[in-house]
């Protein structure tokens, strides 16, 4: 039996059409984007204003990307079950009011708790955006959108830097909440007349709240335990012992609730397809080394080499250039010969090399070596990073594109956050044993030197330019050779990339998008119930046409006179 589709195949859009359908969801990465790294440059002077410790520094970054790695799988699971455009829509003004609210911080812990509303937002953008764009362009046409989309995101993280330190240096630190709320309202207005996405089906909505909570639960106790593990609290304490215990079962019953609850948080279904579990792997190994890049590169040229906001801005260039154009230029080629493996080998390779040269720094190490550390390492995570989602988005499901989208993103993200804490609380420890060694033989001869050592006493970030000469350089030796080992940890983790991505099945890049293989799915169900209720009537006039070939002569005979009977009568 032949079927003819009654749909008609829909026209192939323009790369302008595919644009203005995506302009606003564009914006809105480049608000989170810029948001982050604008602030980035002046953090060091934000905690050092607000008389914050390295801790606390560290618990800045980690509470957003901790409501981040929290919040993405819950969007991504909402994304299949409610309207799209609505929850690209909340999550970006949860963004921007949090951003703005930031700006008024008083301390560091008021600061803390608004990066969590921060953190929910970009969970939000992150999933929602990439889940969006793979309902409006098909995997073989993705990588040439979103390079572009990449660069110019990239484009925020090379501005935001520079336009942080001319903020700072100009009108303060607070200024750099502020800068992208005009952005924000322009992509509110862009994602409501310019973003069409179909709905989902229709279904119950079923939150899984419990999961929500053991998963808060388990991973900020593993947080907090790791972070003030041998500073706050020695390890093998009693309350080091019970922050471990609490950890560990609240992420088991996670695991296990996910078994048993209608619609998970992570669908454990998703780790029985082989790309998804290895992209997994890869994005944990990945996310240690993006996340730790963008938090200590700006400490290491403000505390280790005595840079402004603005030079330190500046001094990132490098790293941005490398991943920039690894984005859009692997892009296109992933797009026009449809080869990606590849490139996320090489990729891999690049990042392993790049984190290991960044493990060598020093606080006098020549920029022009510490530029190509930087490229180095830009240019591996430009070509691993979105491709890690492109392939998994190829290899899923259209009814399960959010939760697995989501989901890499989210262990990226929860992997960062865990592996910029451990490295956070390395880097402290390490600094204070090299500043205490540097400064075991000196002796302090002016007031102000003696007023230096107390501050560094204390644990707070220092100013370092306010520091005299002798005590300074230090300070700065004792940062530059901490940061450098704190990327130690991240090597194995990208040697662990190479493997996790050389096993990934080599599929082609489908050439529809999501829209289209739900349409295509429900086209094909709505055939084969046709088909079966065509086959169920056949097999019952096959029935009957046996029964009275089987039947006895007489009886046929009967049979038949008694019908004609019948049909005379009538």
């Amino acid at each position: 039996m032949t079927h003819s589709s009654s749909s008609v195949p829909e026209t192939q859009r323009s790369a302008r059409e595919v644009f203005t359908a995506i302009s606003g969801l564009v914006v809105g990465m480049f608000v989170a984007v810029l948001s982050g790294t604008v602030v980035s440059t002046s953090l060091p002077v934000i905690i050092a204003d607000l008389g914050g410790t390295q801790s606390q520094y560290t618990w800045v970054i980690t509470a957003s990307l901790l409501a981040t790695a929290v919040s993405t799988p819950i969007w991504g699971k909402l994304a299949d079950l409610v309207d799209r455009k609505v929850l690209v829509q909340i999550s970006l003004i949860l963004f921007t009011v949090g951003t703005v609210i930031a700006g008024f911080s008083t301390d560091t812990n008021m600061l803390i708790a608004v990066r969590v509303v921060q953190g929910i937002g970009v969970g939000g953008l992150m999933s929602l955006v990439m889940i969006a764009v793979a309902l409006i362009i098909s995997p073989r046409e993705r990588g040439k959108y979103m390079g572009v989309v990449g660069g110019i995101m990239a484009l925020a993280t090379i501005g935001g830097p520079l336009l942080g330190g001319l903020l700072t240096d100009a009108w303060g630190w607070r200024a750099n909440f502020f800068v992208g709320v005009p952005f924000a309202i322009v992509a509110l207005v862009l994602l409501q007349f310019t973003l069409h996405l179909p709905k989902p089906q229709k279904a119950k909505v079923s939150i899984d709240y419990f999961g929500i909570v053991l998963l808060a639960v388990g991973v900020s106790t593993l947080l907090i335990w790791v972070s003030m593990g041998g500073s706050q609290f020695e390890w093998d304490s009693s309350t080091s012992i019970t922050l471990a215990i609490v950890a560990g079962a609240a992420i088991a019953a996670f695991i296990a609730v996910e078994f048993f609850v209608k619609e998970p948080i992570v669908p454990m279904s998703l780790f029985r397809n082989r790309t998804f579990t290895l992209s997994v792997v890869a994005s944990i190994a990945i996310g240690v080394s993006m996340f730790a890049t963008s938090v200590f590169l700006a400490q290491y040229f403000q505390l280790a080499r005595g840079a402004t906001p603005t030079e330190s801005g500046l001094m990132t260039i490098p790293m941005i250039v490398g991943q920039m154009g690894a984005s859009i230029i692997i892009g296109q080629l992933v797009s026009r010969f449809g080869k990606w493996k590849g490139w996320m080998l090489l990729g891999s390779v690049l990042t392993t090399v790049g984190v290991s040269l960044m493990a060598t720094l020093r606080y006098d190490t020549p920029f022009t070596l510490v530029a190509v550390y930087m490229f180095v390492l830009g240019a591996g995570l430009g070509m691993v990073m979105q491709n890690l989602t492109l392939i998994v988005q190829n290899d899923t499901p259209p009814t399960q594109l959010g939760a697995a989208s989501s989901n890499v993103n989210f262990f990226r993200t929860i992997a960062g956050t865990i592996g910029v804490t451990i490295m956070g609380s390395l880097m402290s420890t390490s600094v204070a044993d090299y500043v205490k060694g540097g400064l075991s033989t000196f002796t302090p001869t002016s007031p102000e030197e003696i007023e230096a050592l107390k501050h560094l006493a204390s644990g707070n970030v220092p100013k370092v330019n306010e520091l005299p000469d002798a005590i300074r350089t230090v300070v700065e030796s004792a940062y530059g050779h901490g940061i450098a080992d704190s990327f130690i940890i991240a090597i194995p983790l990208a040697v662990i990339a190479i493997f996790a991505i050389a096993f990934i099945k080599n599929k082609p890049l489908s050439t529809k998008n999501a829209a289209e293989q739900l349409r295509d799915q429900a086209e094909e169900s709505a055939i084969a119930v046709g088909e079966a209720e065509v086959g169920a009537t056949t097999a019952t006039g096959s029935i009957r046409i046996a029964n009275l070939e089987n039947a006895s002569p007489s009886t046929s005979s009967v049979t038949v006179l008694e019908r004609e009977d019948r049909e005379r009568g009538d």
